[in-house]
């Protein structure tokens, strides 16, 4: 007695109802984990572990553990005794080791986790391709404890399990093991993109109450990450088709529309009372329309609202499950009505519904995606989800989606992961002083990664080194450079005319970590003329001359205070020469320059003036000097 998904089409499909994805092989896809064996040596390998459909997979994450196994028990169909019944050599978790068949997987789960064990697995019984573990469809006693279930399991093949029995068996060293989650949710970027596949039908049992309390769990987070950008969600609806040689019975009309193309079964299984399938596809296609339409106005998280509002407004069992009650429910979201139902089409024409036959297509299992052929299904990144359709448990997948530095602030709250960074700093690189580490915090853990602070990027491993470049980098800690002041005196080894580096200012000398003031007189590098005294000072050093002379640092030398008045005389009387010759110059090429002017003035206005044979025309230069004949005289 067990259930599994992958050796069968598990659908509630009735009486004449033929899945359009069913054919002689479906396309399965098993979800995998990372099953690593540690110790002892002799067994140290990686294996894969097929991740069981119920209780909570750890998506992004690893689980360290000690392997136990009963002898008792080996199936692990009944409860174990004691509160604690298992006990490890070390304070590691407990992973238990249950032998498959006698009973439900879930059912083994269920006991070892009452059993106080941290995951379960379930070794194969029989040498073949690995399945993946399902619970019970419907059961009374399953139903109890089946959505309690809040440990990952997984199934290892049937000589992995062998080896291992015989180890625990054999005792000595102890038995570890790990389950490792990181690379079974793919990661490519900074947007997650995920689907549901569900269904109207609110009267279905179990599932339907699973995918419903879901949805209305879940909503906010999911209308939060979709206004955010951050995700990019869409929902889908399976539907089946009747043959074409039963489209006029009564239970296809029932439960069809467009001729059969479209079906869904009948929510009470009984065609003579309630609601038919029908009913359900025409508000499957509604609430498709809804995200459609609400997606064209970028409002697609509506659709949240519409689904979750419609179950609580117009139920199957307050008898309000109709095409009117769900106008009332657009209307007060204001959805476009008309809109919506000219997405919708005419469910009884005889054609192709465009919406619908689009989801048939898609129900079919491409690439890393399974045939869709149970409800709820939810897929991740093109993966199915295997595990508890519960709100942390579905977030924390969505989480593992994301690639490592994008998640949103949601998914690194202290209830979906641990930070990593608050101990030791995550063995990341820190600068105390200035408050500035390389270590980030990620869903899947951490990473040592410089950061970028007020504009300047941070360059090294990220391990052990992290040095500030480019503008700016100075103001930062100085830059993790040398800085000290005395005595109101501020010298540093970070320049910003360098991008990067710390070296010693003049003075000083060392790493630029560090730096030593250097004693010039000591080391007779300054101060060096004849009599001259030397004085070192931090950072510099006092050098004085005999009696009135002055130290000129330049050229390391003395000069006379008397020669400095001497020269400051001379040189004064030099620019007043000069300022002299510069006047005299002046006045000379004005004079010139006017006497030229005049002269040709006087030969242009002879040329139109004519000349009486007994008088000359004279004329006067202004200094008194006659000019005849239109010839210049000077």
């Amino acid at each position: 007695m067990e259930s599994v998904l992958g050796c069968g089409v598990r659908v509630p499909l009735i009486l004449l109802l033929m899945a359009v994805s069913s054919s002689v092989y479906g396309h399965f896809i098993v979800e995998k984990s990372s099953f690593k064996i540690l110790s002892p040596i002799s067994l140290r390998a990686n294996h894969d572990a097929a991740i069981g459909n119920f209780g909570v997979p750890d998506y992004g994450g690893i689980l360290l553990g000690s392997l136990v196994y009963s002898e008792k028990q080996p199936s692990g169909c009944d409860p174990f005794d004691g509160d604690k019944p298992f006990k490890s050599k070390s304070s590691r978790p407990n992973i238990l080791l249950v032998d498959r068949g006698g009973c439900y997987f879930a059912q083994k789960v269920w006991n070892g986790q009452q059993a106080g064990a941290a995951a379960v697995i379930v070794a194969d019984s029989m040498d073949e391709p690995l399945i993946t573990m399902d619970s019970p469809e419907a059961s009374g006693n399953a139903d109890a404890y089946v959505e309690k279930i809040d440990i990952p399991s997984a199934l290892i093949e049937k000589s992995v399990g062998d080896s291992l029995r015989r180890a625990l068996k054999k005792g000595g060293d102890e038995v570890l093991v790990e389950l490792d989650w990181r690379e079974s949710m793919p990661h490519p970027d900074q947007r997650v993109e995920y689907e549901l596949w569900t269904n109207s039908n609110d009267e279905c049992g179990t599932r339907c109450d699973e995918q419903m309390n879901f949805v209305k769990n879940f909503k906010g987070h999911a209308q939060i990450l979709e206004r955010g950008g951050y995700t990019l969600f869409t929902p889908h609806y399976i539907t089946w088709y009747c043959p074409q040689a039963f489209i006029l019975t009564r239970q296809c009309k029932s439960q069809c529309i467009n001729k059969g193309r479209y079906c869904a079964p009948d929510p009470e299984q009984d065609f003579g009372e309630g609601y038919e399938g029908k009913d359900v596809v025409f508000e499957n296609l509604r609430q498709l329309c809804v995200h459609r339409v609400a997606n064209e106005s970028n409002r697609s998280w509506v659709w949240w609202d519409y689904v979750t509002d419609f179950h609580i407004r117009c139920s199957m069992e307050q008898k309000r499950y109709s095409k009117e009650c769900a106008e009332d429910v657009m209307k007060s979201l204001d959805l476009p009505i008309e809109k919506i139902k000219k997405c919708m089409g005419d469910p009884e024409a005889d054609t192709d519904n465009e919406v619908l036959r689009r989801e048939q297509e898609l129900q079919v299992g491409r690439g890393s995606r399974s045939d869709v052929t149970i409800l709820p299904t939810l897929v991740i990144n093109g993966v199915q989800y295997r595990g508890k359709l519960e709100r942390t448990a579905v977030l924390k997948s969505l989480c593992a989606g994301f690639k490592e530095t994008t998640e949103p602030a949601v998914c690194l709250s202290g209830d979906i992961e641990t930070n990593e960074c608050l101990e030791r700093n995550g063995g990341c690189w820190q600068d105390a002083q200035s408050n500035v580490t390389a270590c980030k915090d990620t869903f899947r853990g951490r990473v040592c990664e410089c950061p970028v602070v007020e504009g300047v990027q941070y360059h090294g491993n990220g391990y052990t080194s992290c040095e500030a470049h480019g503008p700016g980098r100075c103001k930062i800690n100085n830059g993790g450079c040398w800085l000290e002041t005395r005595a109101g005196k501020t010298f540093s080894a970070c320049s910003e005319s360098q991008i990067s580096g710390c070296a010693c200012p003049p003075g000083f000398r060392s790493d630029g970590q560090s730096c030593v003031d250097i004693d010039e007189c000591k080391e007779r590098s300054a101060c060096q003329c004849d009599g001259c005294s030397c004085k070192n000072t931090w950072g510099g050093y006092d050098c004085k001359c005999k009696g009135s002379r002055i130290y000129i640092q330049q050229h390391d030398t003395c000069i006379e205070r008397s020669g400095s008045k001497f020269g400051w005389f001379l040189t004064l009387v030099i620019l007043a020469a000069v300022a002299g010759l510069g006047l005299a110059g002046y006045i000379f090429y004005k004079y010139r320059l006017r006497s030229y002017m005049d002269a040709e003035i006087m030969a242009i206005m002879s040329q139109y003036m004519p000349l009486d044979s007994q008088h000359s025309q004279e004329v006067v230069h202004a200094e008194g000097q006659p000019l005849r004949g239109g010839n210049t005289v000077v």
